[in-house]
């Protein structure tokens, strides 16, 4: 065979190799291969994302207090989309021709493969003929959901909202993708990961017409969401609107506790907001009124957020330290009047020299003065004894983090050693240097919420459990897990609690509060505060439990601007006991009560800068 026959054999082998391959590889595509397939599937299957519904939210009593209602997203995929009659799709969804520009746009910057919301959260009056003409508009698609509703205008703050992710989100929890939604605040975020659910998916055949034609290899790849887990609280529905009825036109915070479990019954900050108003497609608009009004800051949880001196109330925390720390008993007395009385003195008149029983019941300043006094000599050195005081005050719970589900809680402060060192260099403070803290007043802030643990640790003669809003998650299942939460008890012996107790008892039966406050059935403790401020009015402070064996309900009113705490905190928190344990508002104290709804109380900082 000749040099030009072999060549011819060699390229008509390569040739039919080549031959082979093709032939080889497009059975491989089209036969034995299916990623391919799956590709072209693609140009008529649907991916839709089933969102579970959001777990609900009860109270106490078993009382819905945030549940869900039908809504609907209207999708985008860029790619897919054609010439539309833009005009009469705004007019379906009542959006204007900008708004859809511009979802459009910001879709088409996110992917023009992947879906994107270009009207968020339709409500079914809409859903109705927007799906009716859904064939004219390729490239679009609805995809259902659930948006929150509220039966109760009331604790906005404490349940929080909802809304969409933003790209840190998305970033840092594969779980998210553009569009989702998740908890922003309060219980919402606190229990994102229970309410929330899990997504399922639901891939649908498409026809050239944009219409579903049924569930792509008959729903075998589908997956089923999950529902989101329910929280059961321990909140009082009823008692949350109540004392936010009583809160109208006012600046404040109440909160109440159940002493024996650390369960929040209520917790109302005023102003507050209707949390209907951050659902639906008006959310942004009104998100952005609420946020500026820096005047009222209805969206600011008061009852956790701001900072308070705590005034007389304040006082208790030191009659146990001085007690425990036998740097009085309860049978030394001290005077009104000559030099022990200064540079502290009583603001009213009242029987003296007294004891500390006496001293709870008239608030005597002198008294604490120098019942604080004693304590900071106790130890060899101020600082000594100043470090003493400050970890029993930590210990109450002050300058520290107490409700581990609401994360934008405030500590508050108690000052160390080393801000008065620094201040005063060391060696030269001493009580008459912080003689303020004796009164609750100086470097002390607190939270409402710390006043009213420091009751409820009162009430329980010598501990107190973290207080929470949330008892217990019950799963899809309908099976319930109870919560678990740490207990603290303090190094007070349990008779010094009872000498503070009858204090409390006598401020409430043998003042002026015995009209206001005093009930026929059970027996009220409580204390009164009035707290300077240098910024106008003085605020208006009361803690207080109830019955005084057996305690139910430990409570916090802080009004800001509202002068003695006897005039409006006092009565109010009286209302709230009787209302919670007696579950109705007694004749005699109607007009009371109807005069504290009236009292408008928002102006009176502005009126005290005039004067």
């Amino acid at each position: 065979m000749d040099t030009f026959s072999k060549r011819k054999l060699i390229v008509a082998g390569i040739m039919l190799g080549v031959g082979v391959i093709f032939i080889l590889r497009l059975f491989s595509i089209q036969i034995t291969n299916k990623t391919y397939k799956q590709f072209a599937t693609r140009n008529v299957l649907r991916f839709i994302t089933i969102y579970p519904a959001r777990g609900l939210i009860y109270d106490r009593k078993g009382e819905l207090m945030v549940y869900n209602k039908a809504a609907y997203d209207l999708m985008m995929i860029p790619r897919e989309v054609k010439t539309f009659d833009t005009t009469e799709l705004c007019n379906i969804v009542q959006l204007d021709r900008v708004e859809l520009r511009d979802a459009i746009k910001k879709a088409k910057q996110y992917s023009r493969y992947k879906p994107s919301i270009v009207v968020g959260q339709i409500s079914p009056d809409i859903y109705a003929p927007l799906q009716e003409k859904l064939y004219k508009y390729p490239g679009f698609f609805v995809q259902s959901r659930t948006l929150r509703e509220y039966p109760s205008k009331s604790a906005a703050q404490v349940l929080g909202y909802v809304g969409e992710v933003n790209q840190r989100i998305i970033d840092n929890d594969p779980y998210y993708l553009s569009g989702d939604y998740v908890g922003v605040s309060g219980l919402e975020k606190a229990y994102e990961k229970e309410l929330r659910g899990i997504k399922g998916i639901t891939k649908s055949m498409v026809d050239v017409h944009n219409r579903v034609k049924g569930k792509y290899n008959d729903g075998k790849e589908d997956s089923t969401a999950i529902l989101g887990q329910n929280l059961m609280t321990g909140m009082d529905a009823s008692l949350q609107a109540y004392a936010e009825l009583l809160m109208t036109n006012k600046r404040g915070a109440i909160v109440a506790i159940e002493p024996s479990t650390g369960e929040i019954i209520l917790m109302a900050s005023a102003p507050s907001y209707d949390p209907n108003l951050l659902v639906g497609r008006q959310r942004s608009a009104n998100y952005s009124i609420m946020d500026r009004d820096s005047i009222t800051k209805p969206m600011w949880n008061r009852a956790v957020n701001a900072l308070y001196p705590p005034g007389s109330t304040f006082k208790l925390a030191n009659a146990l330290i001085a007690l425990e720390e036998h740097a009085i008993t309860p049978f030394d007395r001290f005077s009104c009047s000559g030099k022990g009385s200064k540079p502290i003195s009583c603001t009213h008149s009242h029987v003296s020299p007294l004891a500390i029983r006496e001293g709870i019941r008239e608030s005597c300043n002198s008294f604490f003065w120098n019942a604080f006094r004693e304590i900071m000599s106790h130890k060899s050195n101020s600082a000594e004894s100043y470090q003493v005081w400050r970890d029993y005050i930590t210990s109450f719970g002050f300058g520290t983090k107490l409700n581990p589900e609401l994360s934008s809680e405030n500590r508050g402060s108690i000052p160390e050693v080393s801000l008065y060192d620094k201040w005063y260099t060391p060696g030269h403070w001493n009580a008459m240097t912080i003689r303020s803290l004796a009164i609750g007043q100086g470097e002390i802030e607190a939270t409402p919420l710390q006043m009213v643990n420091l009751c409820a640790m009162i009430a329980n003669r010598g501990y107190y459990i973290a207080p929470h809003v949330v008892r217990a998650v019950q799963d899809a299942n309908r099976e319930v897990h109870k919560l678990e939460y740490e207990k603290k008890v303090v190094n007070i012996s349990p008779e010094h609690f009872n000498t503070v107790i009858e204090g409390m008892q006598a401020v409430i039966a043998e003042t002026k509060l015995q009209y206001t406050v005093k009930q026929d059935n059970f027996i009220v403790c409580g204390k009164t505060g009035t707290v300077q401020n240098p910024h106008g009015a003085d605020h208006s402070a009361f803690v207080g439990f109830a019955p005084k064996d057996n305690p139910k309900i430990a409570i916090v009113v802080f009004i800001e601007n509202a002068g003695f705490g006897a005039t409006y905190a006092a009565p109010i928190a009286g209302l709230l006991m009787e209302k919670y344990l007696n579950d109705s508002i007694a004749p005699k104290h109607k007009e009371l009560e109807q005069k504290l709804i009236e009292t408008d109380l928002l102006n009176v900082v502005e009126v005290k800068k005039k004067l």
